[in-house]
């Protein structure tokens, strides 16, 4: 490698590592229990989706493996346009379009769907591929607002709203790191109360595909808002176990995208054994197959509050570990702490896989241990993470005392000298 370009990255790679930040790719033995992935369902692991999706693949014996083209070329098929009509369907809306990735999908949507002189709002927490997206767009201003606030997100669209212009309202109904969810009825009457029409508000369902509402088709639909909100993302390669995603939106918005959508234009499409994937999961939602591992995930994040709750008196100093105040409404539960590190690594060698989330993923000082439960997950899982953090938690409490009293010694002989 040529010497300046090296020493670029070294340096680059360097700074990362003083500011712990530094990213690596770490594997896990198939023994650990899943306490960290996006696979809420469980259903990556799951026999009755494998057996499914084997008979999917056997009832259409003479397919290929590749797409052998973009969606524009060559690969194109009557079967992923009968998929994509099913998903319209399922999640009650009048179109869906295909993308490979969720990343994808968000990039290639707001990177041409805003005009000239248009706005962007969003979430100060949206996922990193709608900032991308908008960094490419042809929107004339972009704007953040305080995450999940109303009061903050109706200021900001009183500065934008004067004018012709179309204002993009980007949010996600359940965000990844803390877990919440976003308060959709009330942003969606702020909108057309300050904005009217002319507020289109985008809603990434990627972690709430599966898990929310009637037969897990997400949020919106739970609340009834989906005919208010003008495009939704959902996700295949999280709680569903599969991979690739959709835009849901009308018929017009999907001609427009398929034709300025960079992501899709200039993309090889997902090969039959990925669409087959996506159908059986969707089918297997559709029958209420699925329903007792969203009950039984339910069950469990009740029972993982109830375990921690268990710890305060182990943390009496917040400078520890800041349990949850109140019950999550997901899945995901954030441990804000210190030096999240060191709890991941007790954990794993544990046998919990559980991450250190640091900066620039979440912004500074909130850096945490994130835990995700899993269908797949027991009670007793629970109660021996659990078990496990509590150990830990002993174990920082017995060195902060030992450093206490060695500081007292070193006072005492001090005095006495």
């Amino acid at each position: 490698m040529p010497p300046l370009i090296a020493s670029q990255m070294s340096t680059l790679l360097t700074r990362r590592k003083s500011l712990s930040s530094h990213r690596t790719l770490t594997t896990f033995p198939p023994s650990s229990k899943d306490f960290s992935s996006n696979d809420f369902l469980s259903l990556s692991t799951s026999p009755l989706l494998r057996s499914h999706f084997l008979t999917e693949l056997s009832s259409h014996p003479n397919f290929r493996l590749g797409s052998s083209g973009s969606r524009l070329l060559d690969g194109n098929s009557t079967y992923a346009e009968e998929l994509e009509s099913f998903i319209a369907n399922f999640h009650k809306c009048e179109a869906a379009l295909l993308f490979n990735s969720g990343f994808d999908a968000n990039e290639g949507f707001f990177a041409s769907v805003p005009q000239d002189g248009d706005v962007v709002v969003w979430d100060e927490m949206i996922h990193a591929s709608v900032r991308e997206g908008i960094k490419l767009s042809r929107a004339a201003k972009s704007v953040s607002f305080k995450h999940c606030d109303v009061d903050d997100l109706r200021r900001v669209l009183r500065d934008v709203k004067r004018g012709d212009r179309n204002v993009f309202i980007a949010v996600e109904s359940l965000y990844s790191m803390d877990g919440d969810l976003a308060p959709l009825k009330q942003i969606l009457d702020v909108v057309e109360r300050e904005v009217g029409e002319r507020g289109l508000v985008v809603v990434d369902e990627a972690h709430s595909t599966g898990v929310y509402g009637e037969k897990g088709r997400g949020l919106c639909c739970e609340l009834g808002v989906e005919e208010r909100v003008f495009a939704r993302l959902h996700t295949f390669g999280k709680a569903l176990g599969c991979n690739g995603a959709a835009i849901l939106c009308s018929k017009l918005t999907r001609e427009y995208l398929i034709n300025y959508a960079r992501p899709l234009i200039y993309t090889t499409a997902m090969g039959f054994p990925s669409l087959a994937a996506i159908k059986v999961v969707y089918s297997l939602m559709k029958e209420g197959k699925t329903d007792p591992l969203r009950i039984h995930l339910n069950e469990l994040i009740i029972h993982m509050y109830q375990q921690l709750q268990t710890l305060h008196p182990y943390t009496t100093s917040s400078d520890l570990l800041q349990i949850p105040s109140e019950m999550p409404r997901s899945p995901i539960f954030a441990l804000l702490m210190p030096d999240p590190r060191s709890l991941a690594k007790y954990c794993q060698e544990a046998g919990f896989v559980v991450r250190a989330i640091m900066p620039p993923t979440v912004p500074i000082g909130t850096q945490r241990v994130r835990v995700c439960l899993h269908a797949g997950n027991s009670r007793e899982d629970v109660e021996r993470l659990v078990g496990t953090i509590r150990n830990w938690l002993m174990l920082q409490r017995r060195e902060v005392r030992e450093r206490g009293c060695e500081g007292m010694r070193e006072v005492f002989v001090k005095a006495v000298l």
